[in-house]
């Protein structure tokens, strides 16, 4: 009996030119071939592409006399798979070979490639801008654990039933327009089932599994979509493609995918949430407008920009006249309406370069850049009162409301952006002072 092919670790015997002259039984498990396939075969050969140099340089230094313990390579296994190595080996003066003992230590990388994906996603969920920007984060992240040219992050829509790629990179397909999930496609069957998708399929793969007649799939490239799960279902679906004809996605990859999907459903959720915050923090809930910070923010930035001009900036400050008395007749919900038919009102009457933000109640404020006279703020007040003394069809309620307006313009109604939204609404203020005849609140008739 030969005790050497009773160990786990692998005993290899190579000659001079790097050629195996003799293995142990363990290197069927560890490489997937048979000592006697081995015979014969360059090492290198085997050896994954980007970690030939580093071998070659380790041989070289055992061959001189040098015993390595501890080195690290990465080998093509027969069946296609990655097989992480580490390797003792020394040099026979005697025998002009050098002997080595491999150890399989695939499961271990793994272990610490998926921990340090986790910590990688959750760093990408703090770090990132936007969810395109965190999906292409977990493309990088993905991409150091299996083969990623062609990667997608798809987003399902409850409300609305509808599928849209938030990021798509694909080297032949253009990324697909948002539409309405459908079970006729590998996205919409993976959400649909909340499991994930191989295909090929393995041979020992569940029939359903198997694609019918689907549009995004042609039977040839290698295919694996995993559904992004978080605590309320399944928000979407994270895919990566191969069109390689020696490169195929196994179960292997399919149990990673798996792994790290959970960890980037938390990410694209966490990221979601922050950035609801941030746009609550930032706009208005009922109008969509930009809230007083962000105003702030954009008059700050235009009063200090290089270019702004004397008389080419100007705050106008609205006040629906005879709201209060809509809501306390109607009540706030059709109160709510109106506000959101009068921003709206707003926005299509003024240029989209203009800012148009809710203060608060009924009172808008609008920022007016690159004017070229000062009565050109006037006209555009001029155009507002017309525009928003025009009825409302609110909730079925034909409504009525007047205007205030006040204009201040940069610079002689003030250099700061404290004064000029101050002058603004102290003008509005006496227009509002000022006799009018002001249109009923309503007419139902």
């Amino acid at each position: 009996m030969d005790y050497a092919d009773l160990l786990l670790d692998a005993i290899c015997v190579v000659d001079a030119e790097g050629r195996f002259v003799s293995a142990s039984a363990a290197c069927e498990r560890i490489f997937g071939y048979t000592p006697a396939e081995l015979v014969g075969v360059r090492m290198l050969d085997l050896v994954l592409e980007e970690d030939r140099e580093r071998t070659r340089a380790a041989a070289t230094r055992v061959m001189r006399g040098g015993i390595e313990t501890h080195f690290e390579n990465r080998y093509r296994r027969k069946d296609g798979g990655i097989a992480h190595i580490m390797w003792t080996a020394r040099w026979s003066d005697v025998d002009e070979v050098r002997i080595g003992v491999a150890r399989d230590v695939t499961a271990l990388k793994q272990a610490q490639q998926r921990q340090a994906a986790v910590y990688a996603i959750s760093e990408a969920a703090h770090l990132s801008a936007d969810l395109t920007d965190l999906s292409a984060r977990i493309h990088a992240v993905i991409s150091t654990l299996m083969p990623a040219e062609n990667f997608s992050v798809a987003l399902h829509d409850v409300d609305r039933d509808e599928l849209s790629y938030i990021y798509h990179i694909d080297e032949r397909v253009s990324p697909p327009a948002p539409a309405r999930l459908s079970a006729d496609t590998l996205c919409g069957q993976l959400i649909r089932h909340g499991r994930e998708l191989l295909l090929p399929a393995q041979p020992d793969a569940l029939e359903d599994e198997a694609p019918h007649d689907m549009p995004d799939w042609d039977g040839e490239h290698s295919w694996l979509g995993v559904p992004l799960t978080s605590g309320n279902g399944t928000i979407g679906a994270l895919v990566v493609k191969s069109y390689s004809d020696s490169q195929y996605y196994d179960e292997n990859d399919r149990e990673l995918l798996q792994f790290v999907s959970t960890q980037v459903a938390q990410a694209i959720v966490r990221k979601r949430l922050f950035q609801r915050l941030e746009y609550m923090a930032r706009y208005d809930g009922l109008t969509g407008l930009a809230n007083r910070e962000v105003f702030y923010e954009r008059l700050r930035a235009a009063l200090n920009s290089p270019g702004t001009k004397p008389n080419g900036l100007a705050v106008l400050y609205l006040d629906l006249d005879g709201f209060k008395h809509v809501n306390d007749r109607y009540g706030h919900a059709l109160g709510d309406t109106l506000l959101e038919l009068a921003a709206r009102r707003l926005c299509h009457s003024v240029r989209e370069t203009s800012l148009v933000a809710r203060l608060g109640g009924d009172e808008f404020v609008v920022l007016l850049e690159n004017l070229r006279t000062p009565a050109e703020a006037e006209s555009v007040a001029a155009n507002l009162r017309i525009a928003l003394c025009r009825p409302f069809d609110a909730s079925g309620q034909r409504l009525h409301v007047g205007v205030s307006i006040g204009v201040a313009v940069y610079p002689q109604d003030g250099k700061r952006a404290e004064d000029l939204l101050r002058r603004a609404d102290q003008a509005m203020y006496a227009e509002k002072k000022t006799p009018r005849a002001t249109p009923p609140d309503a007419d139902t008739g």
